[in-house]
């Protein structure tokens, strides 16, 4: 009996501290300045590809970086360097009962992919592409 409760008390420990753990990296990645929800879905041959997972996106000096919500990896997901990634287009998920949702289809070097984000999200992804040093800015839908 002794030893089914410590097992049981050790299993709510880890448990706990795995919640509290996921609840921090979580708070910590919203946290930053310049960071916005975002869900990727990689796309192959322009075609809408796998699941949607939810995340985070964090705007670098030279780099978009995307980490995963629901993980304890300690590093991003996808990095983006801003002179390769292109905004293809942005499409408004109103109708589909998603206001101020943003559908937006990129391209990076090879790798196609969609983003949903807030107006404003998608506001600031605009922006941060296009305020890239004269040489390597690109049109952005």
């Amino acid at each position: 009996m002794g030893t089914l409760l410590v097992v049981l008390a050790g299993l709510l420990l880890a448990a706990v501290l795995g919640a509290a753990l996921v609840f921090s990296r979580l708070r910590a990645l919203s946290g930053h300045i310049g960071s916005f929800e975002a869900s990727l879905r990689l796309r192959t041959d322009d075609v809408a590809g796998g699941p949607w997972s939810s995340g985070f996106g964090v705007y670098r000096a030279d780099r978009l970086v995307w980490w995963r919500a629901r993980s304890l990896w300690p590093a991003p997901k996808h990095e983006w360097l801003r002179d390769d990634l292109v905004v293809t287009g942005r499409v408004p998920l109103d109708q589909a009962g998603q206001p101020d949702l943003y559908l937006v289809q990129c391209r990076y070097r090879e790798m196609v992919f969609d983003l949903t984000m807030s107006s404003g999200a998608y506001a600031g992804l605009a922006s941060w592409i296009e305020a890239a040093p004269p040489n390597i800015r690109h049109y952005v839908v």
